[in-house]
Formats: structure tokens, C-alpha cells, sequence
């Protein structure tokens, strides 16, 4: 099997394409618009993608495509990705090899986050304080991410500290080491925009964590032991079950 295309590296190949059909189920995806990317190669700029044009709920793991960032033939292929996948994840998987795992979403809680004039996320609960000093914001939207605008936004994520790009006016961009904890962080991150966004329309004053105790709960998230890994099994059983035919 794993000589054959499209079937390598199968393992990661099932990983994503179950992420891609949990993120379906929780509607944190947007039509075809979204995309998700995994590195494949030691130095980081092969990676797998989805192709252009498919629903997060038809995603499979033969259906992923393998690209190379330093390609530029690469938008020629009868395969190729969409432009905007293309010059946003071949932009972070040649600037960021410490950035194994990338998943972009318009979820609606990060991107209404993203909408404020102010995106910050502040550290009011235990699950907003998993981003605390580990997210970055974009205040310089300049049109869809195609190739250059693209490159300017990763440059934001150049410091291995920073999981999670608020992209102003447009999503968020989560990085990991492995699908199991990138897609963790990407759950957990429009959980914690949701509970801000809801602790403002009460319009009642927010309770802030000191400083200290946000950045001992981040760390404490960072190596509390197989709970990213035991989310990514459990979906995976369910999919399964229910819905198989995300691994063929």
C-alpha cells in the first residue's frame, strides 16, 4: 500500500481526513473554503492538503494530495490546490518548519473574534488561558491569501511560542506538531472565542486570571498527558463506527 499514489503515508493520511470530517460535524468549516496542511517531509515543505473544491465532509485520506512548497509549477497540476490553500500553506511550510500541522478555518466564534477592533484574547477562563501569550493578531488584512499576502502573514508566525494566528477580518490560522494536537488546538481555540464573545453580550465586567496564573494554566494545558492525542482516537472511533468511509 504504501507504494502506491496517494497512499502513503497513511497514518497521517486518516489523521487529517478525520479532523476534516469532525470539523464538518461541529460547523466550524465554510463551503469549500477551508484547508488544512501536514508536512510529510523532515524539512517540512511536503505536505499534504486538501484538494480544491471539496467539502470537509467528503474528505478522504487517498483524496488528500502530497505538494511540494518549493514547487512553483506547483498551481499547473489537473490536481492542484485552491491559490489561496496554495499560497498559504506553501508560504508557513517554507518559512515555519517548526509549523508540522496548519489548519485554517472562518469558524464563526475566531472569526467574529477576528472582526473586533480589538482580537485579543484575554485569559478569563481555564480555556481561554491555553492561548495566553501564545497568540498572535493580524491587524493588517490586505485581500485573500494568495501568495504574497500569504507570506506576510506567516512571518507572524515565526516564533515557535505562537500556536494560533488571529488573522484579522478573515479566521484563524492554528499550528501544531501532529494532527491530534493542532485540531485540539483548533476545537479548543472556538471554544474559548466562544466563551469570550458570550462573557461581552452580557455586558458585565469580565474576570481576568492574573498574569501568572494564565501562563502556569497555558504550560499546565501544554503537558497535561495524552488528552489532544485521546480527542483524535475517540473522534476516529466514532467516525468508524458511524461514518468509515473517511479512511478509504
Amino acid at each position: 500500500m504504501k507504494d502506491l499514489p496517494n497512499q502513503t503515508h497513511w497514518t497521517a493520511r486518516t489523521d487529517m481526513a478525520a479532523a476534516f470530517r469532525w470539523t464538518a460535524r461541529l460547523n466550524m468549516h465554510e463551503a469549500v473554503a477551508n484547508h488544512f496542511s501536514l508536512a510529510v517531509s523532515d524539512d517540512g515543505t511536503r505536505f499534504l492538503i486538501n484538494p480544491a473544491g471539496r467539502h470537509f465532509s467528503r474528505i478522504t485520506a487517498s483524496g488528500l494530495i502530497e505538494i511540494d512548497a518549493n514547487d512553483p509549477t506547483t498551481l499547473d497540476r489537473p490536481d492542484a490546490p485552491d491559490p489561496t490553500a496554495w499560497g498559504l500553506h506553501g508560504s508557513l511550510h517554507r518559512a515555519c518548519p517548526h509549523a508540522r500541522c496548519a489548519m485554517h478555518v472562518h469558524s464563526i466564534h475566531a472569526t467574529v473574534l477576528a472582526s473586533l477592533a480589538d482580537s485579543r484574547l484575554p485569559a478569563i477562563d481555564q480555556t481561554t488561558a491555553m492561548f495566553h501569550n501564545r497568540v498572535v493578531v493580524d491587524d493588517h488584512y490586505g485581500g485573500m491569501a494568495f501568495e504574497d499576502e500569504a507570506a506576510r502573514c506567516v512571518q507572524l508566525l515565526s516564533d515557535p511560542k505562537i500556536t494560533t494566528l488571529i488573522m484579522g477580518n478573515h479566521g484563524v490560522l492554528v499550528i501544531g506538531a501532529t494532527v491530534a494536537e493542532t485540531f485540539n488546538r483548533l476545537y479548543y481555540f472556538e471554544r474559548a472565542a466562544e466563551t469570550y464573545i458570550r462573557a461581552l453580550q452580557t455586558g458585565q465586567p469580565l474576570r481576568h486570571l492574573p498574569d501568572e496564573i494564565a501562563e502556569k494554566t497555558a504550560r499546565e494545558w501544554e503537558t497535561y498527558p495524552g488528552y489532544a492525542e485521546d480527542h483524535l482516537r475517540e473522534i476516529k472511533a466514532i467516525l468508524d463506527a458511524e461514518a468509515p468511509g473517511y479512511a478509504d
